[in-house]
C-alpha cells in the first residue's frame, strides 16, 4: 500500500495495490498495522455509510471534544471530492483546507485526524461513501462550518450543489472559536 502524507499535518492518504482479473478486483482497504506505522492511529468504534447522487454536498462537519472523531474515509462506489479544513488552533495550517478525490477506481483511503472539519461532494450518481470513526456520534457535540465560506475559499468544482438546510445554516470560520 502506498502512503501519501499531505500538506496538512496528520492528513494521510493510503492507495492500495489493486489486483484485477476477469473475475473482478481485490484489495486490502484497511490494515491497522500499516496505518499506525504511517501515523494514522485511532481506536475505531463506529462505521457509517452514505449514498449520494451526483452533486450532493455533505459538510463541513466535526464533533467537539470530548467526542472529537478521527475518520478513515473511502468511496466504495463512484467518485467524491473529499475536503478537510484544519481547525487545530496551534497548527501552522489552521484554517487551510486540502482536497482529495476518492474513487472506486483508485480505491484510496483518507485518514482525517480529529481537529478537522470534513465534507465531500459526490461526483457521480450512487456514490457510496464509507466512514470509519474513532468515537461514537454525539448530537450535542456536533459542529460545522459553512461549505461555501468565502474566507475558506474552497473550490468544490461543482456549481449549485444539493446541500441540506442544516448545512446551509452553518457559520463561517470568521469569529469561529476552535475547540481543538
Amino acid at each position: 500500500m502506498e502512503v501519501k502524507h499531505h500538506a496538512l499535518p496528520g492528513l494521510i492518504e493510503f492507495v492500495p495495490r489493486v489486483f484485477a482479473d476477469e473475475r473482478g478486483v481485490f484489495f486490502e482497504s484497511f490494515s491497522a498495522r500499516l496505518m499506525e506505522q504511517a501515523g494514522a492511529v485511532a481506536n475505531w468504534v463506529q462505521d457509517n455509510q452514505s449514498r449520494s447522487k451526483k452533486g450532493v454536498l455533505r459538510g463541513l462537519h466535526f464533533q467537539r471534544p470530548p467526542h472529537a472523531q478521527a475518520k478513515m474515509v473511502r468511496v466504495a462506489q463512484g467518485r467524491a471530492l473529499d475536503v478537510v479544513v484544519d481547525l487545530r488552533r496551534d497548527s501552522p495550517t489552521y484554517g487551510q483546507h486540502a482536497k482529495v478525490e476518492l474513487s472506486t477506481e483508485k480505491s484510496n483511503v483518507l485518514f482525517v485526524p480529529a481537529g478537522f472539519a470534513h465534507g465531500f461532494v459526490a461526483l457521480e450518481d450512487d456514490t457510496l461513501f464509507l466512514y470509519k470513526c474513532s468515537d461514537y456520534y454525539a448530537p450535542a457535540a456536533e459542529g460545522g462550518l459553512h461549505w461555501n465560506d468565502p474566507d475558506l475559499g474552497i473550490d468544490w468544482g461543482i456549481e449549485s450543489p444539493l446541500v441540506s438546510g442544516k448545512d446551509e445554516e452553518l457559520p463561517g470560520i470568521r469569529g469561529f472559536e476552535s475547540p481543538f
